[in-house]
């Protein structure tokens, strides 16, 4: 008899995820714990605050704005979708869920994919697209430290842990564009990393059902990434571009706001370095993590300590918690336009 055994199952699948979900809020606490001296000297410039220029913070709050529109632009060119309401409620909706639990990036995309599914989008569309946006959006993070080189080679004073996060970024771009390019354009590395992998994964998970297939769906997933940007790629590349310059502005425009006068080729190396630290999913949104090593780099970048933990304070007031606080009533916008974000629903978009 199969009855049995079920429960079993299903309290040993409810153990794994319990221990999975403490194994999570256990990392991101002790990296908190780590990091919390920086987190604390970042959060006790709050009531200096209100010594920003406000010029120069409003110039920074509509740096982010443009960062976020550029966003809508380039994921609604990635899936190849005319419409910009659901694009954007479900990008700001799961931007709140991510940034909300630790390691929740997979949660916020699952609800952006069903979102958009409910906006009568095709659900393969959305998943190529955006994972041709996260493409993009890595590999740009990688390539900044290289409009840094040339500060360096004309004889700016840099300090040799800049100049160490600009060779490590340099050759993490180019290792990743190389990649890219090679999985890209031939089959066969990615059908020996298909086949490996799924020897791998049935050697490990031997008393279940083993993975079948998985070379062709990985090649099939390529197809359709690179489809998701077909002849549109030189676009992308200006929305990517324009994106993270406008939220590299709003980083130069807060440190203008307290009064400091900031290399910007310095302070490219420091944002790339927080930028890239960002999209490990340690906390939720990278809380704590890149208070920390923002102002740690801008510190090296030549900032004041003070001006440096006031910046990066005011940055993630622009760029995380304004964008958080909009999650909720853009989803609420989404509901009473579609209903419930349910994959199955079949609705046209609008």
């Amino acid at each position: 008899m199969t009855v049995g055994p079920e429960p079993q199952q299903d309290g040993l699948f409810n153990w794994r995820t319990l221990a999975k979900r403490a194994a999570a809020v256990a990392v991101a606490g002790v990296t908190i714990y780590i990091v919390l001296p920086s987190v604390t000297r970042v959060l006790s410039s709050w009531p200096r605050l209100s010594r920003l220029n406000l010029i120069w913070f409003a110039v920074a709050l509509v740096a982010e704005v443009a960062h976020f529109v550029c966003t809508f632009a380039l994921q609604r060119l990635a899936l190849r979708t005319n419409g910009w309401f659901a694009v954007i409620t479900a990008v700001l909706t799961g931007n709140a869920i991510t940034n909300i639990m630790p390691g929740a990036d997979a949660a916020g995309a699952i609800v952006q994919f069903r979102m958009l599914a409910a906006a009568g989008m095709d659900v393969d569309t959305a998943v190529s697209g955006l994972t041709a946006f996260s493409l993009i959006q890595i590999g740009g993070l990688l390539a900044l430290p290289i409009f840094a080189l040339p500060a360096m080679v004309a004889g700016s004073p840099v300090g040799r842990g800049l100049v160490n996060t600009a060779i490590v970024g340099a050759v993490g771009f180019v290792l990743f564009a190389a990649f890219g390019l090679v999985f890209l354009r031939t089959d066969p590395p990615l059908a020996w990393l298909g086949r490996n992998l799924q020897w791998l994964w049935n050697r490990i998970r031997r008393h279940r059902q083993p993975l079948t297939g998985l070379s062709e769906r990985l090649l099939r997933d390529r197809n359709a990434v690179r489809s998701a940007l077909g002849a549109q790629w030189q676009k992308a590349v200006l929305l990517c571009a324009a994106r993270l310059g406008s939220d590299f502005s709003c980083l130069l425009a807060v440190l203008w706001a307290t009064g400091s006068h900031p290399r910007p080729s310095l302070v490219l190396l420091a944002y790339a370095v927080a930028g890239v630290v960002g999209l490990i999913p340690i906390t939720p949104g990278g809380l704590g993590i890149v208070e920390a090593s923002l102002s740690g780099m801008l510190v090296l970048a030549g900032i004041g300590a003070g001006d440096a933990f006031l910046a990066t304070l005011a940055y993630r007031i622009a760029s995380y918690w304004l964008p958080l606080l909009a999650g909720l009533p853009a989803y609420l916008l989404f509901r009473r336009r579609y209903g419930f974000a349910d994959s199955s629903t079949t609705k046209s978009s609008r």
